[in-house]
């Protein structure tokens, strides 16, 4: 038993090194169009985006997180074509790199942006985002994320874990128009809350979720394609870390335990807006492109279903109404942060 626990830990190390590697060499991929890293302070935290088309929703995910307590995001642009770089490059508090290269090859953005919290973010507490995904937490109203880091630095926990929590209409998907700088939870405020598995997976020591609006729709048959909703989006970075598969595990291996229930940690959620009024355009995009699962073809159908403008609600859904629903839904804790 001790021989095997000693080769499973070699091999979570070997493992580590090689993505560290990969993420290395994926920095010539990058090219420089805005950068004011210097501009980053000692106990800054950070944000770090890969994004694509993303300029409608830009000015409520920056101003979102600036209200956090977001000091800089440092954005990887993948080959945008609707002024999401323009844009950017405005912004005082933002640096951007951009790519042609395959976002699939890369990882799905990670090894970019593994390159730059290599580069930027040691010792920084940094938070990993897509530009779909809003941050929401306990006691959010009047505690910024310096004071949870704090927090989280006082009880010698290096990461927060977060729930993805698919939000959508109450009609069709299409026929919810959003306008940029509006919350998108004011278009999308509905959401699934009583078919959620969790499950605790030996090899990355982590907690897997699966369940919500998509895998009621669109995965009943197949369950084990749902996607996975759990997240360690915040940690506090060394250059040794590495992300394996999205946001959803790391290594070392204990900065998946953000969910463990053991620890009386806070978690948060995500409040994704995938939903929003062009995902009919953007998923028939994605189908011909092919760069958003490893397995692409086994999500041809759950693209034409998208595209068919389908409606999400049903006579279960729940309106959301503030983190503190979330709280008595179970959906996210306190923990021990009271």
């Amino acid at each position: 038993m001790g021989r095997s626990r000693l080769v499973d830990a070699y091999d979570m190390r070997l493992r580590r090194r090689r993505l560290l590697w990969r993420s290395f060499r994926s920095r010539h991929a990058l090219t420089p169009v805005q950068q004011r890293t210097k501009l980053i302070g000692k106990n800054d935290l950070l944000l770090f985006s890969t994004m694509r088309n993303e300029a409608a929703r830009l000015p409520f995910f920056l101003s979102h997180y600036r209200k956090l307590g977001i000091r800089h995001f440092l954005i990887v642009d993948n080959a945008s074509d609707d002024g999401t770089t323009e844009y950017l490059t405005q912004q005082p508090d933002v640096s951007v790199w951009t790519t042609n290269a395959s976002y699939r090859d890369s990882r799905f953005g990670v090894d970019w942006l593994t390159w730059l919290q290599m580069r930027y973010g040691a010792r920084h507490w940094c938070l990993t985002a897509d530009a779909d995904e809003i941050l929401i937490y306990p006691h959010m109203d009047d505690r910024p994320l310096d004071v949870l880091t704090r927090w989280l630095d006082q009880r010698g926990a290096p990461s927060f874990g977060a729930m993805m929590l698919d939000m959508y209409p109450q009609g069709p998907l299409g026929t919810a128009p959003y306008h940029p700088g509006q919350d998108p939870a004011e278009v999308l405020n509905w959401f699934d809350v009583d078919n959620y598995t969790w499950e605790m997976l030996p090899k990355y020591r982590n907690v897997s979720i699966r369940g919500g609006v998509r895998k009621r729709l669109f995965f009943q048959d197949k369950p084990g394609h749902a996607p996975h909703l759990h997240k360690v989006p915040l940690v506090r970075w060394n250059r040794r870390f590495a992300y394996v598969s999205s946001t959803h595990t790391a290594l070392p291996r204990r900065l998946n335990a953000a969910f463990d229930d053991r620890r009386h940690l806070p978690t948060g959620v995500f409040l994704h807006s995938k939903f929003l009024d062009g995902i009919i355009q953007k998923s028939d995009e994605e189908k011909r492109r092919r760069q958003h699962f490893t397995h692409a073809e086994r999500y041809d159908d759950y693209y034409d279903r998208i595209i068919a403008n389908p409606t999400l609600w049903y006579e279960n859904s729940v309106r959301y109404q503030g983190w503190e629903q979330l709280e008595e839904l179970g959906l996210m804790t306190r923990g021990a942060w009271r």
